[in-house]
């Protein structure tokens, strides 16, 4: 049985970054973006990775977890929490590197990340036929080094037609 579902790798703060911090400033709503995933690039699984966990940000993670996304910590010792930023890359090279390794299935790869320091996996996993998509959160922000890659490899999550379809849009009064 050919198992050909994808999973999807989230730099959350690369993608909270490239939307909600850059201009236009934008916000993701994660249900229409989880069936995004789902619908356009057959992801059944889609990690999402965070810096370190903190309690005031619960909400936030229950949400993520409804939207049907599975989290991922940094381990950081708590003594160092406060100095940390999340740099999660390590930690999704890994999992990627890890899947590939042990899995019976070569299920394809989604990265949700503009950062370059995935470079190097990207072109991997293009090589071994393994990469579905890398999906930038701004053209703006982006690495250069994608812009190498052929262009049916990589979108922008802020293009207009994949921006409408996963926006959150405050309902209106």
């Amino acid at each position: 049985m050919i198992n050909n579902k994808n999973i999807a790798y989230i730099d959350g703060q690369n993608l909270y970054g490239g939307t909600s911090e850059t201009e236009p400033k934008w916000s993701i709503d994660y249900k229409k973006f989880r069936r995004y995933l789902s619908e356009k690039y057959n992801v059944n699984v889609a990690y999402y990775y965070l810096g370190f966990k903190d309690e005031k940000y619960q909400s936030l993670y229950d949400g993520l977890e409804e939207a049907g996304f599975e989290l991922r910590f940094r381990e950081h010792s708590a003594s160092m929490i406060s100095n940390k930023k999340g740099n999660v890359d390590t930690d999704i090279v890994f999992d990627i590197m890890h899947s590939f390794i042990k899995s019976k299935h070569r299920r394809k790869v989604v990265l949700v990340s503009g950062d370059g320091d995935y470079i190097k996996t990207v072109r991997f996993l293009m090589g071994e036929n393994l990469l579905e998509k890398v999906l930038l959160p701004n053209r703006n922000y982006a690495s250069s080094l994608y812009r190498q890659l052929p262009s049916d490899k990589y979108d922008y999550l802020d293009n207009s037609s994949v921006r409408r379809k996963i926006e959150y849009v405050r309902k209106r009064k």
